[in-house]
């Protein structure tokens, strides 16, 4: 029999080794399978974070989709000590990214993984909160989206603005949330500049908001903020009933606090973080280490009004809040 030439030992192997590629799992078919673990986590059971619905839909653009390659793991928590659990659960599970929204989730999830890379959403000052070394390079194993929480000056401005006969605000504040002397300092100077004094009353549990309105003297205050990021996320719809049943003005840190019955919110736009986070978890997923990206930061700030609750409270708002009113 006549000897097969190199050439055509050449071409026999390529076939030989194309028919067996063909008949088992290649590398690409492994890593296109890979279904993507997200485990999400936020504290306060009776709303859900403004940008857990873009965040999801900008996922779902990008590629990846739910029941296909993505696992989308949203758990509602009950107060920070359930969030630590689940956290450690999902640190157990070795999930492929932690989306924490605001700054209980965020603490949990960085005391229980310095390995898994943490997204944040809505956070206050992640720089003060000690989660980053600094806003170009957050270091370890966390990056994430900022919102300007801190506005709790504008938000008296605006209530004074509403009634200029307003002389009283009560502040609630929370001691055990890191921010919030910080935020009750803010609050006490814009007061004193407009000539308002301020109420300041602290309250961690449901109980101690119950006890703080049931304690107010008729006409002691007029109007309400909220200076803890903590006790805004906890207790939102109970502050704003509170408040109303006492017939205060009612300014809040998110649009949804109108919506829940607030006279008028003063806030970042919250929506809009979510596609920002989505595309930190895209770029996780191709091989980005979270520390070496950049923190994002939210600077829209909506102004938005419930008309109703003006009516309700005799006020007529003013036009030069309208024209600046968002929604």
């Amino acid at each position: 029999m006549k000897q097969a030439s190199p050439t055509t030992k050449r071409l026999l192997s390529l076939i030989a080794a194309l028919c067996l590629a063909g008949s088992a799992p290649t590398t690409f078919a492994q890593t296109a399978a890979k279904v993507w673990h997200v485990a999400l986590c936020h504290v306060g059971l009776d709303h859900e974070p403004p940008g857990l619905d873009t965040l999801h839909e900008t996922l779902n653009k990008m590629g990846y989709v739910d029941g296909k390659n993505l696992r989308f793991d949203w758990r509602n928590q009950r107060d920070a000590d359930t969030a630590a659990a689940t956290l450690k659960e999902w640190v157990a599970d070795k999930v492929d990214v932690i989306v924490a929204f605001e700054d209980q989730c965020v603490r949990a999830a960085i005391s229980t993984t310095k390995t898994i890379p943490i997204v944040f959403v809505h956070t206050y000052d992640p720089l003060v909160g000690g989660y980053i070394k600094s806003f170009a390079r957050p270091g370890g194993n966390v990056t994430g989206v900022l919102s300007n929480f801190s506005l709790i000056g504008k938000r008296i401005e605006l209530l004074k603005e509403i009634d200029p006969r307003l002389q009283n605000v009560l502040v609630l504040s929370d001691r055990e949330d890191p921010y919030a002397a910080n935020e009750v300092a803010l609050a006490r100077e814009t007061a004193a500049r407009l000539g308002v004094k301020t109420v300041e009353r602290d309250a961690h549990s449901e109980a101690d908001l119950r006890r703080v309105f049931a304690d107010l003297k008729p006409g002691e205050v007029g109007a309400l903020v909220v200076a803890s990021p903590d006790l805004q996320t906890n207790h939102p719809h109970l502050i704003i009933k509170l408040g109303n049943d006492s017939r205060l003005l009612v300014a809040g840190q998110r649009e949804a606090w109108v919506e829940w019955g607030a006279l008028v919110s003063y806030s970042s736009d919250f929506p809009s973080a979510g596609p920002k986070a989505a595309r930190y978890i895209d770029q996780i997923f191709k091989g980005a280490n979270p520390g070496d990206l950049p923190v994002e930061q939210v600077s829209e700030t909506i102004i938005k009004i419930n008309d109703e609750c003006a009516r309700a409270l005799g006020l007529t708002i003013p036009q030069s809040v309208r024209l600046r009113a968002t929604r």
